[in-house]
């Protein structure tokens, strides 16, 4: 289900709040950019490819890859970086009314 537009409003000033909290550079902000872009690519690939797919079934598909998600990001952001990037994930997942798993 897409969002509203309040809802899109609510994410986007959430994601440039955390951007402000994570500090991170203008190289980091242009690999995190490319990264999301990557991510929102493949996300729709696999959409296309499984156009019955359910919301769980996408949610399921991203926690599947996880931790190789959180490698990419570590390959780039300092671990102050990704302390708080846990934070402010967790804090998203409450935000957005999503449980996934752990």
């Amino acid at each position: 289900m897409p969002l509203t537009p309040e809802q899109r409003d609510a994410v986007t000033s959430e994601l440039k709040r955390f951007g402000i909290d994570l500090n991170l550079s203008e190289d980091q902000k242009q690999k995190l950019q490319g990264f999301m872009t990557d991510a929102s690519e493949k996300l729709q690939e696999y959409k296309q490819q499984n156009p019955n797919a359910s919301k769980e079934d996408l949610i399921k598909k991203v926690t599947e890859n996880r931790a190789a998600i959180r490698q990419r990001l570590a390959s780039f952001m300092t671990p102050e970086q990704l302390a708080k990037l846990d934070t402010e994930l967790a804090k998203a997942k409450e935000f957005l009314g999503q449980k996934l798993a752990a």
